[in-house]
C-alpha cells in the first residue's frame, strides 16, 4: 500500500489524482491510502474529499476555514492545520508520495519540507524546480528521494529516457499546443480578455495555468524545470509548437533516433504513473486508433507574438535567483489581468520590467529564494 499527500486536492490535478486513486483502488483494491489533503480556499470540497477517503490530516489557506473544516468534520475528528506553516508541518507527516498541485510559489517550502523526510514527490508544481530546482535536487539526490514529474511534458521525456544511458541524450524537444492564440494576429492580442484566454483547445486546467499556455510562458517554465530535472543545459531544450496535443514530447539521442510519447490528451495518465512508478497498470484514458488516422503537426513558437517565452529562458540562463523574480513577476501580472486590471500583452511587459530592476543572487539558499518570490510579488507593477 502507498501513502499519498495531496497538496492542491480541490484544483483541476488534485481532483484528478483523486480520480486515478479510486480507479486504481477499484483495480486493486486498498493499494493506495490518502492520509492528507491540503486545499486553499474550497474547504466544503475538501472535507467532501476527506469524508469519502477517510482522511483526517488537512490543511487551508487559513484559521476561517479550518475551522469550517472541523464544523464539517466533527464526527471524524480531524486534524485540521492552516497557512503557510500548516502546509510544511502536513508535508512533512509520514507518507509515501506527496504530489505537489499547489500553483504557484507556495509550493517550495512544503516540497523541500517533504524531501527532507525522505518522501518521494510527484510534482506538479512547476514554480518549485523554475524557482528552487538546484537545491530541490540537490536534496532529492542527497536524500534518495525521487522527483516524479506530473506534467504531460515532463512525464513523457521521463518515460522517453528510461533505457537511455548517461551520455546518450542530445536533445529534449518539448511540445506546446501554441494556446488559444497561436493563429491570432499579433495586433488582436490586446483586445483578448480573461475568458477568452481560459478557453484553452486541448487540456482541462486551473486559470493560472491556462493563462501561462495562452501566453507560453508555461512552456518557458517547462525548459527550466527540464534543464533541472534532467541536468541538461537550456540551449539543448527545444520547444516546438504541436497544436494536437497528441505527441506530449521527445527526445533525440546521439545517434540520431527521436524517440516520442504519445497518448490521448488527459493528465490522468501521466499522474498515474508518477504514483504507479516503477509499474504500468491499465489506466482509464482512451488509447490512441491509429487505424482511424492522426494529424500531427509542428512548427516554430512565435517569439515576436508571445515574448514571455523568450524572458523565461533567458531568466533560465541567468541562474541564481533570476527565474525566482521571473517567475513571481509572472504570478503578480497574471493576477492582475484575470481581475481586469491589466490587458494581456502587459503580463509580459510586467514580467520584463521586474527582470530589468532585479540583481541576481548567484547560489542562492532557499530562504533567500523564498524571499525574492514574496518581494518581487509585492512590487510588481506594470
Amino acid at each position: 500500500m502507498k501513502n499519498i499527500g495531496i497538496l492542491g486536492s480541490t484544483g483541476s490535478i488534485g481532483t484528478q489524482t483523486l480520480e486515478v486513486i479510486r480507479e486504481l483502488n477499484g483495480e486493486r483494491p486498498g493499494s493506495f491510502r490518502v492520509t492528507a489533503l491540503a486545499c486553499g480556499s474550497s474547504v466544503e470540497k475538501m472535507a467532501a474529499q476527506a469524508r469519502e477517503f477517510g482522511v483526517r490530516l488537512l490543511c487551508t489557506g487559513t484559521k476561517e476555514g479550518a475551522e469550517r473544516v472541523k464544523e464539517l468534520l466533527a464526527d471524524m475528528d480531524p486534524v485540521v492545520l492552516w497557512g503557510d506553516e500548516g502546509l510544511k508541518e502536513l508535508a512533512g507527516s509520514d507518507m509515501d508520495v506527496l504530489v505537489t498541485a499547489v500553483v504557484g510559489m507556495k509550493g517550495i517550502a512544503p516540497t523541500l519540507e517533504a524531501i527532507k523526510k525522505g518522501t518521494d514527490i510527484a510534482l506538479a508544481n512547476k514554480e518549485t524546480l523554475v524557482a528552487a530546482g538546484e537545491i530541490v535536487m540537490r536534496e532529492a539526490k542527497k536524500r534518495g528521494v525521487s522527483i516524479l514529474p506530473v506534467d504531460s511534458e515532463h512525464s513523457a521525456v521521463f518515460q522517453c529516457l528510461r533505457g537511455i544511458e548517461p551520455g546518450e541524450l542530445e536533445r529534449i524537444i518539448l511540445t506546446c499546443s501554441g494556446g488559444p492564440f497561436r493563429t491570432f494576429p499579433k495586433e488582436k492580442l490586446d483586445s483578448v480578455t480573461p475568458e477568452m484566454a481560459l478557453g484553452h483547445p486541448t487540456w482541462r486546467m486551473g486559470g493560472k495555468i491556462t493563462v501561462d499556455s495562452a501566453t507560453l510562458m508555461n512552456k518557458g517554465l517547462e525548459v527550466i524545470e527540464a534543464s533541472r530535472l534532467y541536468s541538461v543545459g537550456m540551449k539543448d531544450i527545444e520547444v516546438t509548437v504541436h497544436p494536437q496535443s497528441i505527441v506530449h514530447s521527445m527526445i533525440k539521442t546521439r545517434d540520431g533516433a527521436v524517440l516520442a510519447q504519445l497518448g490521448f490528451p488527459s493528465m490522468k495518465l501521466p499522474i498515474q504513473y508518477a504514483l504507479t512508478y516503477p509499474e504500468r497498470l491499465k489506466c482509464n484514458v482512451p488509447a490512441l486508433d491509429f487505424a482511424k488516422g492522426l494529424e500531427l503537426t509542428f512548427e516554430k513558437p512565435d517569439l515576436e507574438k508571445f515574448p514571455c517565452l523568450s524572458l523565461a529562458i533567458a531568466a533560465g540562463e541567468e541562474g541564481g535567483t533570476m527565474p525566482a523574480c521571473m517567475n513571481a513577476a509572472n504570478e503578480k501580472a497574471v493576477k492582475f489581468f484575470l481581475e481586469g486590471a491589466i490587458r494581456f500583452t502587459d503580463i509580459p511587459k510586467m514580467v520584463e520590467r521586474a527582470m530589468g530592476s532585479h540583481k541576481t543572487v548567484r547560489n542562492p539558499a532557499a530562504e533567500e529564494i523564498i524571499a525574492v518570490s514574496l518581494e518581487t510579488y509585492a512590487n510588481a507593477a506594470l
